[in-house]
């Protein structure tokens, strides 16, 4: 069994997806529906940036989504390949779960950059700039994440935002808990913690007034039927029901993305082969937390040539 899986934020780089523009009409249409859809020139700022202009969490979302969305229709219109066929589960990193659903044919892929437009300014609007911040926890597993997090809170919001691997949790909440957190890490036994540089604190309960504009703007839009069965990030646990599907995504943006539970899952329900589609972070997060499992990761033309021959 197999599993198509998609990266989140974080995995975006200036000059993503140009070779993918130069060597496919396919990927440019992609490109092209994803800037008509938001009304703005995205593609030109995945090709030459600025770096700070692709970062900005609006940018980003909507580009790692048509990036990974340009290579799975490469796969399917220039290698034959249908995702249908070929995948028994989809999973997504956070914002990678819309990508994923796209994939999956429960939205548009015009419908989806505009959710993950609106996703982003409505995170990045949630808290003021400065109020929050998240850390990455290396050489942690999750209970001396919590115990941490717990420790430092002091009132404040400070929890597990993403549960990456065995030796990797990021936490999220009040800049200053989060502070407080990064330097308390040798009383509990991890390696070290990084402040990351994103422009708010993703996954915590600081983020409610974004999960309220997702809950409106996923009532105006909300998805379809899937094709494939989707491994959910709050749940780590398989969803079909486009209903469930909807209130999970709403979840999702307060709760924290279980990506280290859903690899296990996902190779206890019988997948041995993890495809990331767009990038090279979550595959290698999932044979960390899974074992024994075969990943393959697909950025460029020729991953997706070698791909599709050997599906």
């Amino acid at each position: 069994m197999r599993a198509f899986v998609f990266p989140g934020q974080g995995s975006q780089k200036v000059g993503m997806g140009v070779e993918l523009a130069d060597a496919s009409t396919v990927a440019r249409e992609v490109f092209e529906e994803v800037d008509d859809a938001l009304g703005q020139k995205l593609f030109a700022i995945m090709r030459d940036g600025p770096d700070d202009a692709l970062t900005l969490t609006e940018n980003a979302q909507p580009a790692i989504m048509a990036n990974a969305i340009a290579v799975l229709r490469i796969l399917e219109k220039e290698g034959g390949i249908s995702l249908a066929d070929k995948a028994d589960f989809v999973a997504g990193h956070s914002l990678g779960e819309y990508t994923a659903l796209c994939a999956a044919g429960a939205f548009s892929l015009a419908d989806t950059a505009r959710l993950l437009k609106l996703r982003g300014q409505a995170m990045q609007a949630a808290v003021p700039v400065g109020i929050g911040a998240m850390a990455a926890l290396l050489g942690a597993d999750i209970a001396k994440a919590t115990a941490l997090a717990e420790a430092a809170a002091e009132g404040q919001v400070c929890t597990v935002a993403n549960d990456n691997d065995p030796g990797q949790v990021v936490i999220s909440g009040h800049r200053e808990a989060i502070e407080r957190a990064v330097a308390m890490v040798k009383d509990f036994e991890i390696k070290r913690g990084m402040l990351l540089p994103v422009s708010a604190p993703f996954h915590c309960p600081l983020m409610q007034p974004a999960a309220d504009a997702m809950a409106e703007a996923l009532g105006k839009t909300p998805p379809g039927a899937l094709k494939v069965a989707l491994f959910a990030n709050v749940t780590a646990a398989v969803v079909t029901d486009p209903a469930e599907v909807q209130r999970l995504l709403v979840e999702q943006v307060t709760g924290r993305v279980r990506w280290r539970e859903s690899a296990i899952a996902m190779k206890d329900a019988g997948a041995q082969h993890f495809v990331e589609l767009g990038g090279k972070v979550v595959g290698p997060m999932i044979s960390r937390s899974a074992g024994d499992v075969a990943v393959t990761s697909v950025i460029g033309m020729a991953d997706i040539e070698a791909l599709a021959k050997s599906l």
